[in-house]
């Protein structure tokens, strides 16, 4: 890692929309050297198009990204993807000397210059240059290359796979896990992170911690994983509106992002803190339109003073006139007054508080209870193994059971809950079945098949079909907001369009509902919802997860497995 002093991030006034929809307006924030910010936000608050943009490979509509150090040097930027960028092809050795051939050549270029250095031992520009090259070196920290990539795949769970293996040997999670040890033995000074906890597990998700922690640059992160946040971040960045105010041609449901809420302090603390905000936010609305009803209600409306069918206190015309013409300059000062509050306070009033989606629990499409009795066995595993995947398990699982399934990468979470799917056969063993019982699988990634120009409500009702869909509309779930509900999926975030993939799945809600690392991606609001619901299901659920804070909660069943 480059040992730079003090290097710094500033974003200034930065907004981004395309075609269809406003992302965020005039963004602004600073990330010093030392800093570790977490940026949170609702699924399609524009989290990975920042960092894209940061990156440099989105362009923003406007608004100024500096990146500096105290010699005013720029710095590099690494940007961790959601989808790796590596073809198929590529062996994990390519991989890891791509990521590394900077400090291949620094060192490269030290003995170059020793070299010319032993031959003129008394040239200045050589022993300049030589110097220059040996101090390029120590700054990369180059001589520590190989140690460095052993421990980077090591730490990463990737120690045990051939060099000469391709990308296209490896599984989804392997490929992830090797883009993120590409990134880190790159070493760029800006640290950008897109959801890096997906696919590790606990021994991953410490040395990533660590190497994090002590990262000589800015850090911006992504992620849905709250304890990695609370263990390595140093303050939060949240894109959710927030409270500013509404320019009058402002529509009162546009929900982009409009400056940040910046937090010092852990995920948990924020939680309490934004929930205090929030509510702060709907009384201040409430109460200026309150007010703004009243002041318009007095400028529109006929006072006078005193009682409406006053007379002067004398017939003297001139007293007459003199009464009426203090009252019509009392009137005329109070409806000044009022319309000077009115249009003060209309042009400063905030916005109003979004509606917020609020996931509606797993069991929202439930009519009915299911038809079996709580004891009721529903699906049974005797002996059931895939060669390379999965060591010989035995598994029952009963008619209200909830389980969590845990192990290291390579243990084969995902592979049991295929078999348990029926979408895999086992190399050895059986799966049997209580006739009729249905089950549901939630995969990590979302397959549409081809979703050009077609919406979610398009796929969602293809997918469950015409009666289910009449039934159980997509809106039942709260997963989705009705605008997103009518976008092209192509235009949605890998966050929304797995929001997708769960109502789906919800749609009719199977006797068995098996979801494989279901906070993946998802944002921490919707991940604290979907918690809170599992034990409010009414069938069996068997979760395959990594996530701390799940776990650490976890009430029901346990089944851990060794690789």
């Amino acid at each position: 890692m480059s040992k730079l002093s003090s290097a710094h991030l500033r974003i200034d006034g930065l907004s981004k929309s395309f075609p269809n929809r406003r992302v965020f307006t005039d963004i602004s924030f600073a990330v010093p050297h030392d800093d570790r910010v977490g940026i949170i936000g609702e699924n399609g608050s524009g989290k990975t198009t920042l960092l894209r943009i940061i990156a440099g490979e989105l362009s923003a509509d406007a608004g100024n990204i500096e990146t500096f150090q105290p010699a005013g040097n720029g710095l590099t930027v690494g940007l961790l993807h959601q989808q790796p960028p590596f073809p198929n092809t590529t062996s994990i050795h390519q991989v890891l000397e791509n990521s590394v051939a900077h400090l291949r050549a620094a060192t490269h270029q030290v003995g170059v210059a020793a070299q010319a250095l032993a031959e003129s031992p008394h040239h200045q520009k050589i022993i300049d240059d030589y110097a220059a090259a040996l101090e390029e070196a120590e700054r990369l920290g180059a001589w520590d290359t190989d140690a460095r990539i052993e421990q980077t795949i090591d730490g990463l769970g990737l120690a045990g796979i051939a060099r000469e293996t391709r990308l296209d040997q490896l599984s989804g999670g392997q490929v992830a896990r090797l883009a993120l040890a590409s990134l880190l033995l790159t070493a760029p000074e800006v640290l950008l992170l897109d959801e890096p906890t997906n696919h590790l597990d606990d021994k991953g998700v410490n040395y990533l911690s660590k190497v994090v922690s002590g990262w000589h640059g800015p850090v911006l992160v992504v992620s849905h994983d709250r304890a990695f946040l609370d263990q390595t971040i140093v303050s939060l960045l949240d894109l959710d509106p927030a409270p500013r105010p509404r320019t009058l041609d402002e529509a009162e449901d546009d929900l982009a992002t409009n400056g940040v809420t910046r937090f010092t302090g852990t995920y948990s603390d924020y939680l309490l803190f934004r929930r205090e905000a929030r509510q702060r936010w709907k009384q201040q609305y409430d109460d200026e339109q309150a007010e703004l009803r009243r002041l318009r209600a007095a400028v529109n409306q006929h006072q006078v003073v005193g009682h409406t069918n006053w007379k002067p206190r004398t017939e003297v015309r001139m007293a007459q006139k003199f009464y009426a013409d203090r009252n019509a300059r009392v009137v005329a000062r109070r409806v000044n007054d009022a319309r000077s509050r009115l249009a003060e306070l209309e042009q400063r009033q905030i916005v109003k508080p979004p509606r917020q989606l609020t996931f509606q629990g797993l069991a929202a499409a439930h009519d009915t209870p299911l038809a079996y009795s709580q004891d009721e066995q529903l699906v049974r595993a005797e002996q059931v193994a895939m060669e390379n995947r999965l060591k010989p398990i035995s598994l029952a699982i009963t008619a209200r059971d909830k389980l969590l399934i845990t192990g290291p990468n390579g243990a084969g979470k995902s592979t049991l809950l295929n078999l348990v799917a029926g979408q895999l056969q086992p190399s050895q063993g059986q799966v049997s079945y209580r006739e009729g019982v249905s089950i549901g699988l939630l995969a990590q990634e979302s397959d549409f098949g081809s979703v050009a120009g077609r919406t979610p409500q398009e796929i969602y009702q293809q997918a469950v079909g015409v009666t289910v869909a009449e039934q159980t509309p997509l809106a039942t779930f709260g997963l989705l907001a009705p605008r997103e509900e009518q976008r092209p999926v192509e235009d949605l975030s890998t966050g929304q369009r797995r929001r997708l993939t769960l109502a789906i799945v919800l749609a009719d809600p199977p006797d068995v509902l098996l979801l494989d690392e279901p906070t993946n991606h998802l944002s921490l609001l919707l991940v604290t919802e979907l918690e809170a619901s599992i034990n409010h299901y009414p069938g069996a659920i068997v979760i395959a997860s990594h996530d701390r804070w799940l776990r650490d909660r976890w009430q029901g069943k346990n089944l851990h497995l060794d690789p």
